[in-house]
């Protein structure tokens, strides 16, 4: 292993305990030899597992499947809205993977799987055979739950839920949009990738417009009746932004009982279940999600349209070679996070390795730490640690994580710069 010990990731890098399980199958090796692992999707969660993978054990060949050569990362794009960043700044390559750990990329699609074979066929062409597959698709969209909206409705009303050209046409409209106006944010309902995202893009907006349009107005509408960290959001909110004024720059509403079911492009108006109508001039419209198209075609959905797997593993339920892992997978409670998806990663990395080399798999605990920004002087955070309970299901740990204790402006500062910091830390790795 190049530069990380085994001793030592499993003493705690990874977020693992030390203690063991028995009852890992001698299964037997697709490829020959040379354990070949297929990884598809690099993200947070993909490109961890392959560069894990190489360093708890470089006799493991490892192949990274990613449609795009470059990586623009969710976690930081809402600084964006707020100047603090561009996507350049945002955006990540695999040299670094393929150079100094020897991960094999190929830039290409899965077009479809063929489980009984072990056998991925992608939309180039190219097949390519595994031993074991880690699937870290991310999500899709759920295109049926408003009427009117769709994907061709997205690119005049942007959800920018996954960092990238979305992003930027959300910026330029609400730059674009005349003081006074209004922005209409629509969130979805649980679960859905990064918990807070919403709340601190409406927060990263609320800094720009009240520097540039101080007479607009952030309306959220949410299907949800809490939110993550709503109390330190509203609390920042209120010293910052005005919100429970008049002249707050941000109003949230809960819509957990009157649903938004329509939109309406030509007037920009979104209308409830109840027939109450809002208009906008900037709507940003975040649909409910599920797993990547990809997941839920080789049917490794259940009927939540996330994937099932076993925790310790994770392993899908529907078949023992494939391990699903990040957004696509169900490991609830664990939030669907950057920092949840590099954690499951690293825990599943040791697990195909000790699967491979049928040896005891090591017991795992899982991290989740999510930062938000209010304004680039004030942060504000979340974690959790997460094991596995006598059901074998995950439970937090007690006593372990919480949010933010301190709220004065000191401790508001310092959490604002470990936002930057755990966010650098983050990308050097899962992609350094």
């Amino acid at each position: 292993m190049a530069g990380l010990s085994r001793r030592r990731f499993l003493q705690g890098v990874a977020g693992l305990g030390a203690g063991v399980l028995s009852g890992c199958g001698g299964l037997p090796l697709r490829s020959g030899a040379k354990a070949h692992v297929v990884v598809v999707g690099g993200g947070f969660g993909g490109a961890t597992a392959a560069k894990y993978l190489r360093l708890l054990d470089a006799n493991i060949q490892v192949t990274l499947i990613e449609p795009k050569a470059k990586y623009v990362t969710c976690p930081g794009s809402n600084w964006l809205f707020a100047g603090l960043a561009n996507l350049d700044q945002l955006t990540v390559d695999y040299q670094s993977l393929q150079d100094s750990y020897g991960v094999k990329l190929l830039v290409d699609r899965v077009s479809s799987l063929g489980a009984a074979q072990r056998l991925l066929r992608l939309v180039g062409g190219q097949s390519v055979t595994y031993d074991r597959l880690i699937m870290s698709p991310g999500i899709d969209f759920r295109w049926d739950a408003m009427a009117g909206y769709d994907q061709a409705a997205a690119e005049q009303f942007p959800h920018a839920w996954q960092a990238g050209p979305q992003t930027l046409l959300l910026a330029r409209q609400l730059q674009a949009m005349p003081d006074g106006g209004v922005v209409l944010m629509v969130v979805p309902a649980d679960p859905y990738r990064c918990p807070p995202g919403p709340y601190e893009r409406a927060s990263m907006m609320a800094y720009w417009l009240k520097q540039h349009k101080p007479r607009s107005k952030i309306l959220i509408l949410d299907a949800k009746r809490s939110f993550s960290k709503q109390a330190l959001f509203e609390a920042g909110w209120a010293k910052h932004y005005g919100y429970g004024t008049a002249n707050s720059l941000i109003e949230w509403h809960s819509l957990a009982d009157n649903p938004l079911l329509e939109l309406d492009k030509q007037n920009r108006m979104l209308t409830s279940e109840f027939g109450d109508s809002f208009r906008g001039d900037v709507l940003n419209i975040i649909p409910p999600q599920t797993a990547a198209q990809i997941a839920l075609q080789q049917g490794l959905t259940d009927s939540t349209a996330w994937c099932p797997v076993r925790p310790l593993t994770g392993q899908s339920l529907f078949d023992e070679f494939i391990h699903v892992i990040g957004d696509s997978a169900h490991y609830a409670p664990i939030p669907k996070s950057a920092f949840a998806a590099n954690s499951e990663a690293k825990a599943c990395a040791l697990a195909v390795t000790s699967l491979i080399n049928q040896t005891p798999i090591a017991e795992a605990h899982w991290l989740n730490t999510c930062y938000s920004l209010i304004t680039p002087e004030h942060g504000i955070s979340v974690a959790g640690v997460y094991e596995l309970d006598s059901a074998n299901a995950i439970a937090p740990v007690k006593g372990a994580g919480g949010v933010s204790a301190r709220t004065d402006g000191e401790a508001a500062a310092m959490e604002a710069d470990y936002t930057r910091a755990v966010y650098r830390s983050l990308i050097a790795d899962t992609f350094g």
